[in-house]
Parts: structure tokens; C-alpha cells; sequence
């Protein structure tokens, strides 16, 4: 998840991602975010990377790329019929049990749940806690990844509470900062339809 507030080049962190991993491009209102869009769409056509474009569907669907939602959004009736045609990732942000229930009725394939931990992204957000985020994944019906707060040393700690991916800005060992890395963690037992076990020996999340 390219976050440009935080800087780094979100080109090297992609490049150091594993097939299968998930690159989401937010740099919302940014200059250059087509080009951007452009550049990460082939260099993970070459590297076996899924590609998302959050809240321009538009966009996602000039790149054959999937949509990544903020909460409370819908995808367009363009990129519903995308998707029924297949291959097309819808990902939705959640912080509750209703963005959750509204993300399942949308068909989504994942929900980014969070804040899970204290984030610098959101330094006054309240963090959901293990407990809490247990209690959302149970009851979710949908594939949930573990947002907020993510490092090496909490991968653990989210799996146990249910997360099916992990996702983090900034947090990869050796990642350029400004980057999220959602599904190169997604766990084994997870059976989803659109998001398939990826190695996930990466340096600093094994």
C-alpha cells in the first residue's frame, strides 16, 4: 500500500516482494499517480504480483488491476461487471463489525481490518488489540488482513487472532519506506478464492 506521506519509492519495495504478494496503490490526488499506476502495473506483470488501485475504479480497471475501497465506498457498476467476468480483487478497508457485514455484502475478498496496533500512520486512532480483532475475524465472513501497527515481531500475534494476511506501511526488512505488503503473509489454511498460500520467507516476517 504506497502511502506518499511517507516517502520511499514504492517501485524498489515492489520489486522486493515475492510472486503472489499484493501491491496496493493508494498516492491519492498525487502528481504522476497515472504514470505511477502504469509503472507498478508492469513491473508486476514481470515479477507475478497482484496490482490494486484504491478508490479509482476507473483506473483499476484501465490496468486490468484490482480495486481497493476506503470504507463506506462501493465498487462502480463497471467494475462489478469486471469482476464477474473473473480476475478482478476487490479489498475494502474496515474498523467494525458493520464495514465488515458491508464488505461481504460487496463481494469483497478481503478486508483490511484496523488499527490492530498503535500506528504512526493514524497516531491517535485506537488500536482494535488482539482480543478485539479475534472477536471481528470470528464473526467476519470474509478473509480479514491485519492492518496497523505491523512488524516482524507481530506477525505471530495477528495469525493467532485470525488475521488471514498481514498488511504494513514501511514495515518490510530492507523495504523501501511507504510500502505495504498485504497478502506475501498470507497464511496457508486460508481458502479463498482469490488469494492463494505465497511464500512467506521474506527477510524480517519469517
Amino acid at each position: 500500500m504506497t502511502d506518499e506521506r511517507r516517502g520511499g519509492d514504492p517501485l524498489a519495495a515492489a520489486a522486493r516482494l515475492p510472486p503472489g504478494a499484493l501491491v496496493i496503490l493508494r498516492h491519492d490526488g498525487a502528481p504522476g499517480r497515472e504514470a505511477l499506476a502504469r509503472a507498478l502495473a508492469r513491473l508486476c506483470r514481470a515479477r507475478r504480483l497482484r496490482l490494486s488501485v484504491a478508490r479509482d475504479a476507473s483506473l483499476a480497471l484501465s490496468l486490468r488491476a484490482g480495486l481497493h475501497l476506503a470504507e463506506g465506498m462501493a465498487p462502480t457498476a463497471a467494475f462489478r461487471l469486471a469482476r464477474r467476468r473473473g480476475g478482478r480483487l476487490l479489498t475494502i478497508a474496515a474498523h467494525g463489525m458493520a464495514a465488515l457485514a458491508r464488505a461481504h455484502r460487496l463481494g469483497a475478498d478481503l478486508a483490511l481490518l484496523s488499527p490492530l496496533f498503535p500506528t504512526v500512520s493514524h497516531p491517535g486512532a485506537r488500536p482494535l488489540g488482539t482480543l478485539r480483532f479475534a472477536s471481528l475475524a470470528r464473526c467476519a465472513r470474509l478473509p480479514v488482513a491485519a492492518l496497523g501497527g505491523m512488524m516482524a515481531g507481530r506477525v505471530a500475534a495477528a495469525r493467532a487472532a485470525g488475521a488471514a494476511a498481514v498488511a504494513s506501511v514501511g514495515a518490510l526488512h530492507g523495504a523501501a519506506p511507504g510500502m505495504c505488503c498485504t497478502s506475501a503473509t498470507v497464511f496457508p489454511e486460508t481458502h479463498n478464492r482469490s488469494f492463494r498460500p505465497v511464500d512467506t520467507r521474506m527477510r524480517g516476517w519469517s
